[in-house]
């Protein structure tokens, strides 16, 4: 049926995620597994989560409020923005696809890091966009190359803030020389889906550029930090008029009722995050000892995973860390043949972790 296929999917390479643990059990017969593959919350929503989850499941047979109207507040309040820069989305995955949608035209050109998320590449070669990807330098952002990138076709720069799978993020300096003078009508996407586990001052405040800056969409979720990666919901933050179009591409019921209660309810409570996000940040400096110790170079970042150079293909260690139980990222997609990308997990994942890897080299 390849004839009669969209010739835009037939490009495309289908994104593969990590192995959930049921299919690693299955596979090789292990009874006791844990993933450290897809950089989610290895303790999962707060009580006061699962209660809301539990109490918006009665109304199931329900439609969901096609505006998440009680989040778009909430989010609005916090952020200090007003509740029409805001777009929602079954992560903020479609959020980037949403402006891909309103925005790019068959053979607008799009910008992005190489390797960087592969949502970025996926999305815009399925609207028809000439894609222009700028090498990394040493696992980093090359704003200025990017910005030398940008023609008359160019309608969005894509920037992981931080970025997966380097961890690394731009510098506040790096951003407000790349946005001096660019053309106000290309569009830069800020994705920042680890934003919570960033703690630096030199961290741009992307919505402050919001303020002053008509052409910025920042994007954020609520799969990392908040543990709910399997209900699938993330936001974006616009220009209204730019927020405008996004929502006009967006189906209409595009966020769950129970997606919007669970995202409410981990909004409110903090306490419960902010004791997590300590313990990740504890465990992250446990497993960088561990890897110096093992004299493997890595890629700390400022995320809740750990990018790390293998002394053989990344593709022999990830299988043989599988078939023992852990599941970690085998960058080879990314074209990174000698790399594995590592979540912090708990105390005894990592630890296991770090044993297994002794192990296996």
């Amino acid at each position: 049926m390849k004839n009669i296929a969209n010739k835009n999917i037939v490009n495309i390479k289908p994104y593969v995620g990590g192995k959930p643990i049921s299919e690693v059990k299955r596979e090789f017969g292990l009874k006791s597994v844990i993933k450290l593959a897809s950089n989610e919350n290895p303790y999962g929503p707060s009580p006061k989560v699962l209660k809301a989850i539990e109490a918006a499941a009665r109304d199931i047979n329900r439609y969901p409020d096609g505006s998440c109207y009680e989040l778009r507040q909430l989010i609005a309040k916090r952020l200090k923005v007003s509740a029409d820069q805001l777009v929602f989305g079954c992560g903020s995955d479609e959020i980037i696809v949403l402006a891909l949608r309103a925005f790019v035209n068959e053979g607008d050109e799009v910008i992005m890091a190489k390797p960087s998320f592969l949502v970025y590449s996926i999305g815009s070669t399925m609207v028809g966009a000439k894609l222009i990807e700028v090498p990394l330098q040493g696992l980093r952002y090359d704003l200025v190359a990017m910005k030398k990138a940008v023609t008359s076709r160019t309608k969005i720069v894509f920037i992981g803030n931080p970025d997966n799978p380097s961890g690394q993020y731009p510098t506040k300096s790096e951003v407000e020389v790349f946005l001096k003078d660019l053309p106000g009508n290309v569009l830069v996407f800020f994705d920042e889906a680890y934003f919570e586990f960033v703690d630096a001052k030199d961290y741009v405040d992307t919505l402050a550029l919001l303020k002053s800056r008509r052409n910025i969409i920042v994007t954020r979720t609520f799969s990392k930090l908040f543990g709910l990666a399997g209900l699938r919901i993330g936001y974006g933050i616009a220009d209204p008029q730019v927020a405008d179009f996004m929502n006009r591409a967006r189906e209409p019921f595009n966020v769950t009722s129970i997606a919007q209660a669970a995202a409410i309810a981990a909004l409110k409570d903090e306490a419960y995050y902010k004791k997590i996000l300590k313990v990740l940040e504890r465990e992250r400096e446990v497993v960088c000892a561990g890897l110096e110790l093992l004299g493997l170079v890595y890629s700390k970042g400022a995320t809740n995973f750990i990018q790390v150079r293998m002394p053989r293909a990344s593709r022999e260690v990830a299988l043989d860390l599988m078939k023992k139980g852990i599941i970690v990222r085998d960058m080879s997609a990314w074209g990174l043949q000698d790399y594995i990308r590592v979540t912090i997990g708990t105390p005894a994942e990592n630890k296991r972790f770090l044993k297994v890897l002794k192990e296996s080299l």
